[in-house]
């Protein structure tokens, strides 16, 4: 039978059959393809292991909620919002909660995440900020919401110039004061109320601040890390967590001594969650450290924590001695310096509310160029070790009136130095928290 005109398909199978097809492959073959793809593999690794920033970041629902999940129910994505709701809702958040939002710089947004010419939408603070930066790489924020309409900004907002245009009606708002400076289809003088908050900002090391006071009190002066504005120190990663609990907490870690011992003693190795790991025993990190605020008058603002820091092995021999230096400016921001064997290393930490109770906390990790495998091993421990943190604050309340042994000293005075950041006008939690419900 013919299955295509002129062919016989009989005389095609025979011919197949006849054919002696050599179906081995050459060991020299095989051996070539192995060492490419090794090559291969080692050289992409090497490649993000001293090249690449490492982005470590985890979302809200992969830190200190595994001890409510089953396996069943971590594998379902509806099942875990569910239970972890569930937790969020009945949890007691604590009596006399002070102000969500203190004032200060708040880092709210990475200075790589915009680029010139465009603009974005940021909420934070109980507020709604549109954040542009101009081709002259100047950064503005203000307001969001547009006077006339109401449209938001920094939603499909455009950048001309050193003004936002808005999207609904093409109503230009500048940068330098908020003021409205062109209604494309209007004849008529511009309204004097049209018009937007124009925001205090700074674009450096590596984040965009905004300036927040109820009291609309001068800004303090944001210390620049000169050893990443010559280059001698290159960025390396990151993280970021989201941490729901009051914002006072995050900094009141540095002056609570004896928490390095009771949440950081078990090595890294064993994890964010130590407790049961076998490689909780693998080594010990050993703390010595101190808390102290600044007495100068124009830097009443920053707190210093001291820290000696050792990888105990053996139960006798450390190992990865360093000195880290915290620099607490403000009640959002902290520069952490380690002296390490291998030269110096800056961490940025920033703490930004998100919500009252939710906040939005990003470290940014400096150090030597070539440096990749160290940072990113200190990328990694650090981590860890902000986890452990995190598992406490996503399920504690805040202690207005906490019953303090004597060693505790300075978390009393902590919370003397972190008043001056509460002023008469600042939000209370209950208000914050009606402005965001509907």
């Amino acid at each position: 039978m013919d299955l295509i005109k002129g062919v016989n398909t009989s005389q095609v199978l025979s011919y197949i059959n006849t054919l002696e097809m050599d179906t081995s492959v050459s060991p020299d073959f095989i051996v070539t393809i192995f060492w490419s793809l090794l090559a291969l593999g080692l050289t992409a690794g090497g490649y993000w292991l001293f090249i690449v920033p490492w982005n470590f970041a985890k979302d809200f629902t992969e830190v200190s909620f595994n001890f409510a999940l089953s396996k069943k129910d971590s594998r379902n994505p509806t099942k875990k919002r569910d239970v972890i709701n569930k937790l969020r809702r009945t949890r007691h958040m604590g009596d006399a909660l002070p102000c969500p939002f203190p004032n200060g710089w708040y880092a709210i947004l990475e200075s790589c995440k915009l680029a010139k010419g465009k603009s974005t939408n940021v909420s934070c603070l109980g507020e709604q900020f549109v954040v542009y930066r101009t081709e002259k790489n100047e950064v503005y924020v203000l307001d969001a919401y547009c006077p006339h309409m109401g449209a938001n900004l920094g939603v499909g907002g455009k950048v001309v110039g050193d003004s936002i245009v808005c999207p609904f009606h093409e109503w230009s708002f500048r940068g330098s004061d908020g003021k409205c400076n062109n209604i494309p289809y209007s004849t008529c003088a511009i309204p004097q109320s049209a018009k937007v908050r124009k925001w205090e900002s700074q674009d450096v090391n590596g984040y965009i601040f905004i300036w927040y006071h109820a009291e609309n009190e001068e800004p303090w002066k944001l210390p620049i890390v000169k050893e990443i504005e010559v280059g001698k120190l290159i960025y390396h990663g990151r993280n970021e967590y989201f941490v729901n609990s009051h914002i006072q907490d995050m900094p009141e870690n540095g002056a609570d001594l004896a928490h390095f011992t009771a949440i950081h003693n078990a090595s890294f190795a064993a994890g964010g969650d130590p407790q049961n790991n076998f490689l909780r025993s693998l080594g010990k990190h050993h703390w010595e450290a101190t808390w102290k605020a600044n007495e100068a008058v124009e830097e009443k603002h920053i707190a210093t924590v001291s820290i000696f820091h050792a990888l105990e092995v053996f139960h006798k021999m450390r190992i990865g001695t360093m000195d880290v230096k915290a620099i607490q400016i403000g009640p959002a921001y902290v520069q952490l310096h380690l002296y390490t064997m291998f030269g110096l290393v800056v961490i940025l930490q920033t703490c930004c509310p998100v919500e009252p109770l939710m906040q939005k906390v990003i470290h940014r990790f400096y150090g030597p160029p070539g440096s990749g495998p160290f940072m990113k091993f200190v990328i990694y421990a650090e981590s860890i070790m902000f986890e452990r943190d995190v598992n406490v604050w996503n399920h504690k309340k805040f202690a207005h009136n906490p019953c303090l042994a004597k060693e505790d000293r300075c978390i009393k005075l902590f919370r003397q130095w972190f008043s001056q950041f509460y002023s008469e006008n600042s939000k209370t939690y209950q208000q914050a928290k009606e402005s965001l419900e509907w």
